[in-house]
């Protein structure tokens, strides 16, 4: 080769900054794309420090935000462990290296999530009305609501709670949760695919959501009503069913159903109303807990809770060395990648077979894919050993301020209504912190402030939000303590939210309802689970699920009550301007 053809050695660093590229502001996309550009005959020189310097920004930003929601939690119980009850943290070491993970994985899954996963959705929800009839886009609505739930990166939190339920305490839930665990995320997915069809046909045809909600809850009270008198080893599920509608509405459902539904409101010009984005994580959180209820129908009239508790004796005195597959790190990667491979190939598939189109940018998809099956494996591994361990911990221990318990010495560490309320307020700062750190409940803030054009503050929504979970947690906790009856907390609360609803306009329902999907995150959702079943275990209550369940039903009362107020306070304001218009 001449010396003129030879290619022009351009050092990485110069090519950067001759494309302008802003470090805090790099994705792999713009980085992607600026090769592209880059002219034929030149040769890139890439160093150490190039590569430093356009990673670091790229990888610290992403940790940070999650930093943000994962390191505030951790430090409080943690200190609450060690000040308040006195206690050292154990297997710190263990938990601190399973929080890193957690924070890398989330990381990585989010960046997937968002380079691998969302392009299909985005094109498949613009193409596919287009394209396709109305039942066929139903039906793709139906099996992508199936596909997110499998990927949601809490689901795996269910199965890790199975682990701790005591089978002759709660066989039905024993048996859900370890027996028929495929089963039971299959309801849910199911769940979620049918609140995927009924909510594209509400953007179809720009339906209130007031009566879906009408024609939902009051089915699903009925069964809880019916299922909490007629068995009292069934009644031991319901917190586990309820809690299954606050699991399915994480970081992947939501985005990916909702693209879909928004395209399909623009395809048939009804996408440019206010409300257009708001409904579908309610549906998405009401229908899966009719499929658990249902299921736990169907297994008591299967089986006997004798014959479960022997299958589960049996389980365990049979159990020997765990296959390879079932221990650390391997099961954790099977898991990512069955939950993320599947819905992969179904949206390829959608791609390629229903609508014949090309897929854009397939390396950086692919990379995408990669970063979110990687990403979710680390992140069922510090599930695990990070946020499981450290919320079991601290929901075994809070009971020692009121109640003598084996794992501390001394307990009860306060007089027993001192202690109480401390265990309370334990439960209170812990929701309204972590919620009101929550991402996904600024950005619905913002969004709310500017649909009402500043009649509902941003701020007002947040603290409204935060102190409804706050309450809600706490109200959970207090059900373990006091062993109440979670059907007779939920029922009455969402009689009341009912109510609440008919009074309340249209945009205060939709923003009230979905305001309950921003609280249950994939930090949260573990965190609460494993605490309720450790606080569980250390008091001897039945079972520990009912907390999410709470935390949901609280924020939708505390934003559907403001939202009144906020509606009085400015019809009121209207009523006085008219006065002094007329006056004068």
């Amino acid at each position: 080769m001449s010396k003129d053809k030879m290619p022009k050695q351009v050092r990485f660093g110069d090519f950067i900054r001759e494309l302008n590229i802003t470090q805090n502001k790099i994705s792999f996309v713009d980085l992607a794309n600026s090769f592209k550009s880059a002219p034929k005959d030149q040769k890139l020189q890439v160093s150490g420090r190039d590569v430093y310097r356009i990673l670091a920004p790229y990888t610290t930003v992403r940790f940070v935000d999650q930093a943000k929601a994962v390191v505030p939690l951790a430090l409080y119980l943690m200190l609450f462990q060690i000040f308040i009850l006195r206690q050292g943290v154990a297997d710190a070491i263990v938990i601190t290296g399973g929080l890193v993970a957690v924070m890398v994985g989330l990381m990585l899954f989010m960046e997937g999530l968002k380079l691998g996963l969302m392009p299909f959705g985005e094109t498949i929800g613009n193409i596919l009305p287009v394209k396709s009839p109305l039942p066929i886009v139903l039906l793709i609505a139906f099996m992508l609501g199936i596909g997110v739930t499998l990927a949601e990166p809490a689901i795996g939190a269910l199965q890790e709670a199975g682990k701790i339920v005591d089978p002759s305490k709660a066989p039905y839930l024993w048996a859900l949760l370890n027996v028929h665990t495929t089963k039971l995320i299959a309801v849910v997915g199911v769940g979620v695919g049918c609140a995927s069809v009924l909510g594209t046909l509400r953007f179809v045809y720009n339906w209130s959501l007031k009566p879906m909600i009408y024609a939902s809850l009051v089915p699903l009270l009925l069964i809880t009503a019916f299922v909490a008198l007629t068995d009292v080893e069934l009644l031991k599920m319901i917190g586990l069913a309820w809690d299954c509608g606050a699991v399915t509405t994480g970081p992947v459902t939501v985005p990916l159903v909702l693209s879909l539904g928004i395209g399909v409101a623009s395809a048939v010009g009804k996408g440019d109303s206010t409300l257009s984005g708001f409904g579908i994580v309610t549906l998405a959180s009401l229908f899966p807990i009719i499929g658990v209820m249902s299921l736990g129908l169907w297994l008591a009239s299967q089986v006997m809770p004798a014959e479960i508790v022997a299958t589960a004796q049996a389980m365990s005195g049979s159990a020997g060395a765990t296959h390879w597959s079932g221990q650390t790190p391997w099961v954790e990667v099977i898991l990512a990648v069955r939950a993320i491979v599947p819905l992969v190939i179904f949206l390829f598939l959608v791609m390629k077979v229903v609508l014949r189109e090309r897929v854009k940018n397939a390396f950086i998809i692919g990379y995408g894919i990669a970063l979110a099956v990687i990403g979710m494996g680390i992140f069922n591994f510090g599930l695990t050993y990070g946020l499981g361990m450290l919320g079991n911990q601290s929901g075994s221990l809070v009971p020692a301020a009121f109640a003598t318990i084996d794992a501390v010495e001394g307990s009860p560490l306060y007089w027993y209504s001192l202690g109480l309320m401390i265990a309370l307020g334990f439960a209170y700062f812990l929701g309204f912190g972590s919620t009101l750190a929550e991402p996904a409940l600024n950005a619905l803030g913002m969004t709310v402030q500017n649909l009402t054009n500043g009649a509902f503050k941003k701020s007002l929504l947040m603290y409204s939000v935060s102190f409804g979970v706050a309450v809600g947690i706490a109200l959970g906790v207090a059900k373990l303590i006091f062993a109440l009856p979670l059907a007779w907390l939920l029922i009455p609360g969402y009689i009341l939210l009912l109510i609440l609803t008919f009074l309340s306009t249209e945009e205060f329902v939709n923003v009230a309802w979905d305001s309950a999907g921003v609280t249950t995150g994939p930090v949260t959702v573990p965190l609460v689970l494993a605490m309720g079943l450790g606080f569980a275990n250390a008091t001897g209550a039945i079972e520990g699920f009912g907390i999410l369940s709470m935390a949901s039903l609280c924020p939708i009362m505390s934003v559907l009550i403001t939202g009144l107020f906020v509606q009085y306070r400015a019809n009121k304001a209207e009523d006085k301007r008219k006065t002094q218009a007329a006056a004068a």
